[in-house]
């Protein structure tokens, strides 16, 4: 999920975001979700957002075989678990 919204909704959608997601860098967040948590997690933005003025986009990758992630430079947030 990547968004651009207005700066007095941005912590909104990012909270709500990251109940379903993981925070990933500034506006971009990314994860496995459920398809009923999707629906949720939109139905949440969908109250938050002024559809005049902002945008959320959701890529939807059927397959992650095909997929591949390649950073340069920091790591904002990694998907890595510590014990």
């Amino acid at each position: 999920m990547v968004y651009d919204v207005s700066e007095r909704r941005v912590n909104k959608v990012l909270k709500i975001g990251r109940k379903y997601i993981t925070w990933i860098q500034n506006s971009v967040l990314e994860g496995e979700i459920l398809p009923s948590n999707f629906l949720k997690m939109k139905v949440e933005i969908n109250k938050v957002i002024n559809k005049n003025e902002d945008s959320v986009l959701f890529y939807i990758l059927r397959d992650l075989k095909y997929t591949e992630k390649e950073n340069i430079g920091i790591v904002k947030n990694s998907d890595d678990r510590f014990i």
